[in-house]
């Protein structure tokens, strides 16, 4: 094997908790104070990364919280179709959770141009109201060799960020993978509340992934700075990504592999995606693949579950982070939150087409 996680003869055991959303998309690229309709479907960040993972043959098992109504056996049974076993989740009752609901969210599909829009509606979903210190934290993680989070369900509630710590130091005790991906949404929380929660985390964590902002975790002890340019932060070359990396594995000697994608957006349906991946105190920079966009949404979890997978089967370093892009471009020819491709060998032709792009 050419990683230290993944063991010879280690079967992996997959699980992963966060919140699965109804997603409303108007169609044919329409803005919602255009349509007459919504096409339907689900997802939601750590909920995409079980799918991806249990299409590509891992056992995965996905954690979370929905209404006991159509919608949330709804949801259910679109993971249940892709072999994501479902037996973790809580079906609540309006006496766990009193306003028994599924978050929403509302997509807008950029074309050309205009970039795509997101509205949520998850306020007071059955994750945030539910009483989490029912669950027993032994039996839920017992057997599974690699536990996955990220940081946009502690923004939801105080309850699921402190359940999500728990979860942390009891996988830290049971010898399991930890891998988290920082995903700051400004719209759940502040910067300085992300920061302040997500440092809390880094000491429990083996993989860490999507650090973009990348100067998220910066304080004024670090000297890595980007270009700025408008006062907004641009993407950093590879001595500036390398330099972050140095500076977080010399704090957290925990983290054995970090990865972060880049996005170049050239129009609201083009765009070019790389990678910088540290693993074994050097840090690896990705081919880069530009691609027109079909859907968006979901392109970080599907990097995610890419590189997940590559470390799970022992790739060498430059395939595990161009497997994880390939992943993820991939992704966006597919319709609905999750990557669904079933055949990890298109993964690995894509990665390993030999064509031309200039940045």
């Amino acid at each position: 094997m050419h990683n230290n996680i993944a063991e010879e003869g280690c079967s992996q055991r997959f699980i992963t908790f966060g919140e699965i959303m109804l997603r409303l998309t108007p169609p044919n690229y329409e803005k919602i104070r255009m349509t007459a309709s919504f096409e339907a479907s689900y997802g939601g960040s750590e909920a995409n990364v079980a799918l991806a993972l249990a299409n590509l043959g891992i056992d995965s098992s996905f954690f979370t919280v929905v209404p006991n109504n159509s919608l949330g056996k709804s949801a259910v049974r679109m993971l249940r179709s892709n072999d994501v076993h479902c037996s973790p989740i809580i079906l609540s009752t309006p006496e766990e959770t009193p306003t028994h609901r599924l978050g929403t969210y509302y997509l807008e599909t950029g074309y050309g141009i205009r970039p795509s829009k997101v509205t949520y509606d998850r306020k007071y979903s059955a994750i945030t109201e539910y009483d989490f210190s029912k669950v027993d934290l032994d039996e839920l993680l017992d057997g599974f060799t690699w536990l996955h989070l990220s940081g946009i369900t502690p923004a939801l509630s105080v309850s699921c960020a402190d359940f999500m710590l728990k979860c942390l130091q009891k996988a830290k005790e049971k010898g399991i993978t930890v891998s988290f991906d920082g995903n700051f949404r400004s719209t759940l929380w502040t910067w300085e509340e992300a920061r302040e929660f997500c440092t809390k985390c880094l000491p429990y964590v083996d993989v860490l992934l999507g650090i973009e902002p990348y100067h998220l975790w910066r304080d004024e002890n670090d000297h890595s700075k980007g270009d700025v340019k408008d006062g907004i932060p641009m993407q950093p070359r590879y001595e500036q990504q390398d330099e972050v990396f140095q500076a977080f594995a010399a704090r957290y000697p925990n983290i054995k592999c970090m990865a972060r994608h880049v996005r170049y957006a050239h129009t609201g349906s083009e765009n070019s995606l790389m990678a910088y991946m540290w693993y074994e105190d050097h840090t690896f920079e990705s081919r880069l693949f530009t691609f027109n966009i079909l859907d968006r949404v979901g392109g970080g979890d599907a990097f995610a579950s890419g590189l997940i997978y590559a470390m799970m089967k022992g790739y060498k370093p430059m395939d595990m982070i161009n497997f994880a892009v390939a992943s993820s471009v991939i992704k966006h020819t597919i319709r609905g939150d999750g990557n669904i491709t079933d055949d990890a060998d298109s993964i690995r032709s894509l990665m390993n087409m030999n064509y031309d792009i200039k940045r």
